[in-house]
């Protein structure tokens, strides 16, 4: 940037610079860290990234925007309002509109979806603790003329005869500390010694004067939406503060894909995303460190898990690789490092674990949910699933595991649903529909009553109704399907018109009104819709019949449902939609942010470190993209809740509706509406 190039200035925020002319107003903003949605990487086809130039005299900017500072209409909105409407007036696709002079720029509010909640609560289990750091008291001689030997060397030898440490190692930083401390403790000093593994040399990597009786760590859950991070001490146990933020990498893109896009088409695009992502650690760590009153300085361990491609950026690699097919690892194992290596801000002796990957595009994080839920441990059969724009799932015994991805895609956190929006305030989370009437109840974030209950209209005055999320996507489908409103193939049938005028003829399709706003658009569920969350739970599922036909088993025992987002999926409606196979309803959970808990395992007891790496070297990893009856399965998945897998567990609790066919609306075998996509599968995510 030069300060000879337009100035532009983003409102509310006020954040400004200078780019040259012709840069797009998307790729400014990304540099000014301004955010602004956009989901499908830039490519003007979901239309989240709407900005409004602003025009005229700006005193309190001394900034003249006119109209020509922004450039005309291009051929990718105009394409985009083709297919999609009109945009409001004055908004214009950012990804599109370039700079073309001083410029003021405003982001709209209901462009920019309410702050996310961070719903990735901290797991109270008690973890045995057999920590990777050490804290060790001594009393070390004071020099003397007739031994000359060396102030470290008495206080290496004091550690060896009081605690074992033979053949220690000293980190570098510390040494030149070593001759203060002592002497300010009067020689007595506590000595944090770092040893991993058992056969590992250990390591003086941080040295206190006096008693010092607590030492903390951190585990980290670095996931493509949101960061997850608890503090907890070492030799407690206890978790002292949590913390979470939305993963700033989201303005590169909203799914990991369109992140390793960015990647490829910016020179410094792994640069920018891998100094955000580390900021927004480096964040969360002075927030729990402030939570819970302590100082940075006194983290002493930390254990981070992401997906493939979190993880990569993380540790500052390119993602390149992870993009197509071998999808290859630059590393699959264990990482061991130092905070001061990846630009953590914690003591200079600080180590970093991260916990390995399983496979190409199943990462640390389902490792770690992995070691949380042990499937691998159990006599029946575990199904575990991390539902997410692309789902991991694990599937094993003690006999034998098994694991894969499936390219679910963005639709189950809103990104491809016409009213669809990230888990905030405001946002839909819980739907029922009458079978009789077709009304809707429904409950919103932020207000902990129904619709139908007193005081509803109060408590949402504050966030008003502003979408729906994941898990109220989820219920309203699942809801329209057991109220008759759509089929088993996802069709809206004409017929509901004349249930209840909720029920409309939208183009040639036919839609629901979900709920009907006071100001702004109605939140309505499409036919597109519907069939977007059908390819979603169809890749899902196919995944999860591929690794059981190679269990050569049609049931399983448990299924557990991992994530923030399969946090708060209800497992009826779940198993309503043929998102997951049959089980007894009381047998599927959700298990919360069980990566986070499986780090924090892992943080507090060493032992689990090698309990993992060991199971993720004896898990089978199954490629979805290579396996024939993929397609097979995707196919027979898109039905509701399958075209011929039979629920008999589930329907022992809910009466599903009686299977019948598809309304042939068109004469041509295809249901009115219905996409055709049966020629071909999304490449893996």
């Amino acid at each position: 940037m030069s300060k000879t190039d337009p100035l532009i200035i983003f409102t509310p925020s006020g954040k400004r610079g200078h780019f040259p002319v012709g840069t797009p107003i998307l790729d400014a903003a990304r540099e000014l860290g301004v955010y602004v949605e956009s989901v499908c990487g830039g490519r003007g086809i979901c239309g989240r990234c709407q900005v409004a130039p602003e025009f005229g005299h700006f005193a309190k900017h001394k900034i003249e925007s006119k109209a020509d500072a922004v450039s005309d209409w291009t051929a990718k909105e105009a394409r985009y309002t083709d297919k999609r409407g009109d945009l409001p007036e004055g908004r214009r696709l950012s990804c599109s509109a370039t700079i073309q002079g001083p410029l003021v720029v405003d982001i709209p509010a209901d462009t920019v979806v309410n702050q996310q909640t961070i719903r990735k609560a901290v797991d109270t289990r008690d973890i045995h603790r057999n920590p990777a750091i050490q804290m060790c008291y001594v009393e070390v001689e004071e020099p003397d003329m007739h031994k000359p030997l060396g102030d470290l060397d008495r206080l290496k030898l004091q550690l060896e005869e009081e605690w074992g440490f033979a053949d220690l190692l000293v980190d570098q930083q510390v040494m030149p500390q070593v001759q203060k401390i002592l002497r300010k403790g009067d020689w007595a000093v506590t000595a944090a010694i770092h040893q991993d593994l058992e056969t590992s040399r250990p390591t003086l990597v941080a040295l206190y004067p006096g008693l010092k009786n607590e030492a903390y760590g951190i585990a980290c859950d670095i996931g493509s939406t949101t960061i997850a991070m608890h503090l907890s001490s070492l030799l407690s146990g206890r978790t002292l503060a949590s913390a979470g933020t939305s993963n700033p990498q989201i303005r590169f893109g909203e799914d990991v894909m369109s992140r390793v896009s960015y990647v490829m088409m910016n020179p410094d695009g792994q640069e920018a995303m891998t100094k955000a992502v580390r900021k927004a650690v480096n964040d969360l760590i002075g927030q729990v460190c402030a939570d819970a009153d302590i100082d940075r300085e006194d983290i002493l361990d930390s254990v981070f898990v992401g997906n493939p491609i979190m993880h990569h950026l993380f540790l500052g690699i390119d993602p390149t690789e992870l993009g197509g097919a071998p999808f290859a690892l630059a590393v699959s194992g264990a990482v061991h490092t130092w905070a001061t290596e990846i630009g953590l801000e914690m003591n200079a002796g600080t180590r970093v674990y991260i916990i390995p990957c399983i496979a190409g595009h199943v990462g640390a994080d389902a490792a770690a949910a992995t070691l949380s839920e042990a499937p691998h441990k159990g006599e029946g059969l575990s199904l575990m699933v991390d539902v997410g724009t692309n789902a991991e799932i694990v599937l094993g015994s003690k006999a034998h595991t098994l694991a894969c991805s499936s390219p679910t895609g963005p639709a189950f956190e809103g990104a491809e649903i016409s009213c669809g929006q990230r888990a905030a305030p405001g946002a839909i989370e819980r739907v029922r529909i009458d079978p009789v009437t077709l009304e809707p109840r429904i409950r919103v974030i932020g207000a902990e009553m129904w619709s139908d209950e007193e005081g509803f209209e109060e408590a949402v005055a504050g966030t008003g109704i502003t979408g729906i999320c994941g898990s109220g996507i989820i219920e309203v489908i699942a809801e329209m399907y057991l109220a008759g409103i759509i089929d088993e193939d996802g069709v809206i049938s004409s017929s509901g018109t004349a249930r209840n005028p909720r029920i409309f003829e939208d183009k040639r399709t036919f839609s629901y009104k979900l709920w009907e706003t006071a100001s702004g658009p109605d939140i309505t569920i499409t036919q597109t819709d519907v069939r977007a969350i059908q390819m979603a739970k169809a890749a899902l599922y196919a995944g999860v019949k591929l690794l059981m036909e190679k269990l050569d088993t049609t049931t399983v025992d448990r299924i557990s449902l991992a994530g923030a987002f399969g946090t708060f999926i209800d497992p009826k409606h779940a198993l309503v939609l043929g998102l997951i196979p049959d089980c007894e309803v009381e047998n599927v959970s959700a298990v919360g942010n069980a990566a986070g808990t499986g780090a924090r395992m892992a943080l507090l007891n060493r032992d689990h470190r090698r309990e993992i790496e060991e199971t993720v070297r004896n898990i089978e990893k199954i490629e979805t993209a290579l396996e024939p009856k993929f397609q097979e399965h995707f196919v027979n998945a898109m039905a509701f809740p399958n075209k011929v897998e039979k629920f008999p567990k589930l329907e022992q609790s809910v009466t599903l509706p009686p299977k019948r066919a598809a309304k042939d609306d068109n004469g041509d075998g295809n249901p009115s509406g219905a996409p055709r996509r049966r020629g071909g599968r999304r490449r893996a995510a």
